[in-house]
């Protein structure tokens, strides 16, 4: 009876599995069928080389996708080096004691907290106490913010799985705590810390919240020239034109998302593959 039981349980457990997966794919397919049948007609050249306007068919992307682009490879910049490092150090140098236990419970914890929240910390933080004004560097610093709990935590994962044999076998050739971790550790671990990533800037790419907290301009006629620069980017370009009456504005917020989710499919395409040849190195 017990062994029915449970068969029968792990039956149905296994049906609610498959129909939430169903139901969130026809939502997905049905959201992006909707999207791309509206703003199809407005991806072309000239709306990606275009400035904002008030004038919805001369309306274009060009600032947004820059200021986009820019925002991220700052982002990666700050938080790629500090996150990984922080996963090095908790795994392979810090010490168990309750100040490291607290560390791992916290940034547990940041990793859930609200991105509206880190707006806030960074508009008092970068905007207001140092001054940065409502500038990329700002916003940069307040993703980096965003994603670093994120990305810790996927590298520590990764970093804990690389078997103990290869530190042994680097530490009997002679090589350095730091040489094995260099050398063996961090390759080894490197599509798994390529999983993090990936997740941690298609959640930072896609955030509106903190942009919008910050005061990243909705309507911007020029590009970036400097890390102090006044910058928009394509969420809040796209929610500027959804939030609009006019129905050609929605067209253009389709168009827009069409170009973020092409910009965000081709940054985990390059992730991928990249993650992909270092396994292969790896293993030969």
């Amino acid at each position: 009876m017990n062994s029915a039981a449970k068969s029968k349980g792990e039956i149905a457990f296994h049906l609610l599995g498959i129909a939430a997966v169903s139901i969130a794919l026809l939502a997905l397919c049905a959201l992006l069928i909707d999207i791309i049948s509206s703003g199809y007609s407005k991806v072309s050249l000239d709306f990606i080389t275009s400035y904002p306007s008030r004038r919805p068919a001369n309306a274009g992307i060009a600032a947004a996708l820059v200021g986009s682009l820019y925002l991220m490879l700052l982002t990666a910049c700050f938080s790629l080096p500090l996150g990984v490092g922080a996963a090095v150090y908790l795994e392979e140098y810090a010490t168990e004691n309750k100040f490291s236990k607290l560390i791992e419970l916290n940034i547990a914890n940041l990793a859930g907290v609200p991105s509206i929240i880190y707006g806030i910390l960074g508009l008092q933080l970068f905007v207001r106490y140092a001054n940065l004004e409502r500038s990329l560097l700002a916003g940069a610093f307040t993703m980096s913010l965003l994603i670093l709990p994120i990305i810790i935590i996927a590298s520590r994962e990764a970093i804990r799985r690389v078997p103990d044999s290869i530190r042994q076998a680097a530490f009997a050739l002679g090589a350095t705590r730091w040489e094995m971790i260099r050398d063996q550790v961090i390759p080894a671990a490197f599509p798994g810390i390529m999983t993090g990533c990936i997740l941690a800037f298609s959640r930072a790419i896609g955030e509106t919240a903190p942009l919008i907290t910050l005061g990243a301009l909705t309507y911007i006629a020029f590009l970036p020239d400097g890390l102090l620069s006044p910058f928009g980017a394509l969420p809040i370009q796209a929610f500027n034109w959804i939030s609009r009456p006019q129905a050609a504005f929605h067209d253009n917020a389709a168009g827009a998302i069409i170009i973020l989710l092409t910009v965000l499919l081709s940054m985990n395409i390059i992730a991928v593959v990249l993650r992909g040849r270092f396994q292969k190195k790896f293993a030969t």
